[in-house]
Order: structure tokens, then C-alpha cells, then sequence
């Protein structure tokens, strides 16, 4: 594909930029097409980004534009495409590129060229009569879009403050080819049917209310689901030789500026008054679990020192950003602190990440690692910089892991190595993390006595396999639909009288089962039973249904149906054997 760079010049598009110059054009003929239909439409950022693009518009009182309108946009859209306009570039100076913008009555761009540099190139693009400021690059001519959608309509605030007026985005997909955006639409049509809100809703594992937003209820199954999460955690720390330590929710503010929390996360913070003295309610665990090391001293014989907590934090969100489990106000982290020696660090890196490793791999996910390096609001020397960076990297070569390295991205006190999972949609979430930390040792002034008797201070390892328990829940609910594995389905049989001849024996059987530690669900309403089967699939999407009828009432048998839809007949024990099995191996 040829694609027209700002400084005039024609070339062959790189293959991995390909889709991303696709959509920033589908950006500006989708703008084009607004204005033709919206002639007063004023227009802010329309960037491409990782799965589309968008753009923040600007319209008159009384104007509005909402999915039922996206017909006629992209009717419009299509038109231009057919028109075959060609992309031109010109650079302005900057006195020049405000007039033009002024002329045309764009405000924002007046107002975006006022943000750039005083040495910045300001370049444009256009194609017919649309002209757009503008880096590239773009297509050379619009019939090249061949494939693109708009996906939804919401409400953004220029420049992302919240101080600033509402725009409306409009925001749409565009791919190289009609077959990627086909398998494109597949895959969010895919994604609406295991959106975790509303199976959440439908499985009853959790809910949200107006009188606590971004704070989640969960329900008894949602409790079942989480305490097998937790159970399975707690086992397999204790056998990588964890300790669990509990932490206060509420520690005063102090704290919290010696940490560095303060200066680097208070606008993300709540706190409150206790005894005239402000208390911050804590948005991260890791302040607490150095004051437990600090308690007593330490020597070096007790390095390394791995202490857990499931400690449920607080951070403000905005209310907008709120989603589901996704995005929430308050959740529980499953942290972990490391104390160790410099001769120890690598090792207990490559433990952790193999550890992570174990976890991911129970549910299914496959992942990618990034190496976050320094961002520009950081605590510490140089040096120590230098020193994390490279042990990180060292670790991650003696594993043997291939990673990609994310400039910037670390935390303010150390660098860190993240596990992005891919799930079944092939969408990717971070959750796992390992993050070295120099800082806070130095900070509280955290000691070991060494071997020849002297002080010395002790690396801090900061480490996460789920993240957020309450994300991870909401990840497993939309990469298994609901349909979990029998350790951790709230229901993990679903008991089907097919008549009132058969609900004795049925009751019977589900006592059976509830004694053996098999989480059982007796369905004895007067329903057909094609009906309880169907709502059993679609509700409870419990791993087995048993169908009892007179003949398994004469035989002493059960009807097995399993999510293949397959259905035979067993003998109850070995079935009830088959299941502890399968639970206690959590397969």
C-alpha cells in the first residue's frame, strides 16, 4: 500500500502500520462526511488508535448525532470514497497555519497549535474540500478505505478536562481489507454476548447500585467464585514459601508521604479525620507491609522474607471511567512483598515470574511480558535506576522470556515487568506485575544484619498474580462466558427432575452430592424439561446438568449431559468420583 508522508514524498507503508494508516484516513473522510452533513460541526482530536479511531465534534446548540444517524455518515463516507479524492500535504508557518485554521473557523486546531512547540512543523492534510492540521501519514487517494465502521457515539471532554466543554466522539473501525473487519465485527459481536456486566448480572455474581458506584456487591456466587480464587492462591503461596500478613485499611497521612504516595497518587486517594489528624484509606498495600517488616530486626539468615496480603484498597476514579469490574472504586490485591539480599534478587525474580507463570496457565491464558522502564515522575538516583533496569533485565534472560520494552511506563519508585494475558477474544489485559523497588527501603529505612555484622539494606520486590481480584473476575467471566471450569463454577451440577414422578430420587441424589463436597443445584419446578435444560445452559452454565426421569429412577443411574451437549447415562458414585477428581485438580 502507497501512503503520502507530510513531507511530500510517496512510499510502500511498513505492513505494521498498514491498519493504523488506514484508520487515521477513515478519520478525516469520516469527519469530511460530518461536516457535509453538519456544516457548522467544529472539530477537536481525531486520532487512530489500537482497535479504530475517533473524533471529538464540537455542535451547535440543538445538534446532536447518536447511532440512529450513522446510516447517513457513513452513506456520506462511501460517497467520498467513491469520489477517489486525492490526499495532498503543505506545511505553514505557524502565524500562517492560524490564519488558515481562523479562516476556517476551527478553533480547537487554533487553540491545539497554541499547545506545539515554537520550533514544531505544522503540516496539513486534504483531501477535496476537507483540510485537516495534521503529522500523517495517509492514504494517497480515498478510494483506498475499503473497509470501515462506526462502532458508537459517547460524550468526551476537550483535552480530557473535565473543566473544559463536552464534545461528542464519534468513534468507528477501519481495517485493510472487508475479511479483517468482518472478523473484526465477529469478535464484538462476540465480546457483547460475555460482556461480564451482564452475565455477572445473570449468573448472580455481582452487582452495582447508585448508592455505592464503583464500589461492587457480590452475591453468594460471586462469593463462591472469589473464595475459590483466593483459596487456590493462598495453596500455592504457601507451598512457593509466602507468609500472609493482614494490613490496616485506614494509616495516617504521614505514612503516606514518607512512602511517596502522597506526592506521586493523592488525587487518587481518600482519606478523612480521626483525632484532628488527617488518615488516608489505603489505595496500595505495600506502606503496610514495610512497616511489618520494619516491626522487629532482621538477618540475614531470614532473606528472602515473601509476604502476601489480599488487601482491599481504595482508589478514586472518575465516575465516567467506572466499568463494571473492569474499572471500580475499591477491590482486593493480591500482593505480595519480597525483602531480599542483592545475591538473592535475581532468583526471586525468575521464582515470581515463574510462579505468575503457573497461574496463567491453570486458566488457559497465554501472555506477553513488557519491561516498564523510568517514567519522567520518579523517586530515586540514577544509579539505582541503572541497577533495577538491569536486574530486571537479567532475570528476564536467564528465564529465557521474550519481552518488549515499555519506555516510561514504570512505577515512580521502580521499574517493573508486566504479564499482558490474551484471552479467548484474543483482547489482551495487564494484571500480573513484578516491580522492583530500591526507594522505599531507603525511604523507611528498612535494615538487615549481614553475615560480618554490618547494616544492610534490603531490595523490595512488589509482585501481583491476579491484580485486582474483582478484574480478574470480571476477565475470567468474558474469556470463559460464564462457563467455568467445575473447580470454580458456582454450580457446579445442576440437578433436573424431568417430573414430579422423578423428584424424590432427584432430591436424593443432589443430597448425594452436596455430601460429597460437589456443589449442587435442584431444579424442581413444575417446568418441562426442555425448558430447565435451556435456562440451566444460558443461566447457571453449570459444567454437568443430570436428567433424572423413570429410568434412571428404576435403573438407580444418572443422565450425565456435559457442555458438549452429549448426554449418558452413569453410575452416580463414579460420576461423583470423576467430579471430586476434577475439582481437586482444579483441571
Amino acid at each position: 500500500m502507497k501512503v503520502l508522508y507530510n513531507d511530500g514524498h510517496i512510499d510502500e507503508c511498513p505492513a505494521d502500520e498498514v491498519t493504523h494508516v488506514v484508520r487515521h484516513s477513515a478519520a478525516h473522510i469520516m469527519a469530511q462526511a460530518i461536516k457535509r452533513l453538519y456544516p457548522e460541526a467544529d472539530f477537536a482530536y481525531g486520532p487512530a488508535t489500537e482497535n479504530g479511531f475517533y473524533y471529538d465534534i464540537d455542535l451547535p446548540e440543538g445538534q446532536k448525532i447518536s447511532e440512529e444517524d450513522f446510516p447517513a455518515i457513513e452513506a456520506e463516507m462511501k460517497k467520498i470514497v467513491k469520489e477517489n479524492l486525492k490526499f495532498t500535504t503543505f506545511e505553514l508557518p505557524r502565524e500562517e497555519a492560524i490564519a488558515l485554521m481562523q479562516e476556517r473557523g476551527e478553533k480547537y486546531k487554533v487553540e491545539h497549535i497554541g499547545d506545539l512547540a515554537e520550533d514544531a512543523r505544522i503540516t496539513f492534510y486534504q483531501q477535496g474540500e476537507y483540510i485537516d492540521m495534521c503529522v500523517g501519514p495517509h492514504l494517497t487517494y480515498t478510494k483506498a478505505l475499503k473497509a470501515f465502521k462506526l462502532t458508537g457515539v459517547s460524550g468526551a471532554y476537550w483535552k480530557g478536562d473535565k473543566d473544559n466543554k463536552m464534545l461528542v466522539r464519534v468513534n468507528g473501525t477501519a481495517f485493510a481489507t472487508k475479511d479483517e473487519l468482518d472478523e473484526h465485527l465477529r469478535l464484538l459481536e462476540e465480546a457483547k454476548k460475555r460482556d461480564h456486566r451482564r452475565i455477572g448480572r445473570e449468573m448472580d455474581i455481582f452487582m452495582m447500585r447508585d448508592e455505592a458506584p464503583g464500589f461492587p456487591f457480590f452475591l453468594p456466587n460471586g462469593m463462591i467464585l472469589k473464595n475459590e480464587l483466593l483459596s487456590y492462591w493462598r495453596e500455592i503461596h504457601r507451598a512457593a514459601g509466602y507468609v500472609e500478613i493482614s494490613t490496616p485499611m485506614i494509616m495516617n497521612k504521614e505514612l503516606w508521604k514518607t512512602s511517596g504516595h502522597w506526592d506521586h497518587y493523592k488525587d487518587n486517594m481518600y482519606s478523612t479525620i480521626i483525632d484532628d489528624e488527617e488518615y488516608c484509606i489505603k489505595p496500595m498495600n505495600c506502606p503496610g507491609g514495610v512497616l511489618v517488616y520494619a516491626a522487629k530486626p532482621h538477618s540475614y539468615r531470614e532473606l528472602p522474607i515473601r509476604a502476601g496480603e489480599i488487601g482491599l484498597v481504595h482508589r478514586h476514579e472518575m465516575r465516567g471511567a467506572l466499568h463494571g469490574l473492569f474499572r471500580v472504586r475499591c477491590f482486593n490485591q493480591d500482593d505480595a512483598h519480597l525483602f531480599v539480599r542483592p545475591d538473592q534478587l535475581t532468583d526471586e525474580i525468575v521464582g515470581v515470574v515463574n510462579l505468575i507463570d503457573s497461574v496463567y496457565e491453570k486458566f488457559g491464558f497465554t501472555y506477553h511480558l513488557e519491561l516498564s522502564t523510568r517514567p519522567e515522575d520518579s523517586m530515586g538516583s540514577d544509579e539505582d535506576w541503572e541497577r533495577a533496569e538491569s536486574a530486571l533485565r537479567v532475570a528476564l534472560e536467564k528465564l529465557g522470556k521474550d519481552y518488549v520494552v515499555n519506555e516510561g511506563d514504570g512505577a515512580f519508585y521502580g521499574p517493573k515487568i508486566d504479564f499482558h494475558l490474551e484471552d479467548s477474544l484474543g483482547r489482551t489485559w495487564q494484571c500480573g506485575t513484578v516491580q522492583l523497588d530500591f526507594q522505599m527501603p531507603i525511604n523507611f529505612d528498612l535494615e538487615y544484619t549481614d553475615a560480618d555484622g554490618s547494616k544492610k539494606r534490603p531490595i523490595m520486590l512488589h509482585r501481583v498474580c491476579f491484580g485486582s481480584i474483582e478484574r480478574f473476575i470480571g476477565i475470567l467471566i468474558e474469556h470463559f462466558a460464564g462457563k467455568f471450569p467445575t473447580w470454580l463454577a458456582p454450580c457446579q451440577v445442576k440437578v433436573l427432575p424431568v417430573s414430579e414422578k422423578s423428584r424424590d430420587y432427584a432430591r436424593g441424589v443432589t443430597e448425594k452430592l452436596e455430601a460429597a463436597g460437589i456443589r449442587a443445584v435442584l431444579d424442581e419446578r413444575d417446568e418441562k424439561i426442555g425448558y430447565k435444560i435451556r435456562e440451566a445452559r444460558s443461566v447457571d452454565r453449570p459444567p454437568y446438568m443430570l436428567i433424572l426421569g423413570e429410568q434412571e429412577v428404576e435403573a438407580g443411574n444418572v443422565s450425565v449431559r456435559d457442555r458438549s451437549n452429549e448426554t449418558h447415562a452413569r453410575d452416580l458414585d463414579e460420576f461423583i468420583a470423576d467430579v471430586r477428581a476434577e475439582i481437586a485438580e482444579r483441571r
